[in-house]
């Protein structure tokens, strides 16, 4: 409880010590805020799979990549 004498107020050194943890609590609740970020990643990476899933059920649905496919097949199950 180190007082000025002159003003009454706090020193210089209780001043500056306030002002750090001051700072020091602002930076502890900006880094609170990234809690859910690595939830967040895998839910926009999960999305991403099911679009390509689905890009890719369209694709082999066509009558063309049907057929490429049945002959590959054909070919593969053919002996000799």
């Amino acid at each position: 409880m180190h007082q000025s004498r002159s003003t009454g107020g706090p020193s210089p050194e209780r001043r500056a010590l306030g002002a750090a943890r001051r700072g020091l609590t602002a930076i502890a609740r900006r880094l609170a805020g990234d809690r859910g970020a690595a939830t967040a990643e895998y839910a926009v990476a999960t999305m991403a799979a099911v679009g390509f899933a689905g890009l890719l059920v369209v694709i082999l649905r066509g009558d063309e990549v049907r057929g490429i496919l049945t002959d590959l097949v054909r070919n593969a199950l053919t002996v000799g």
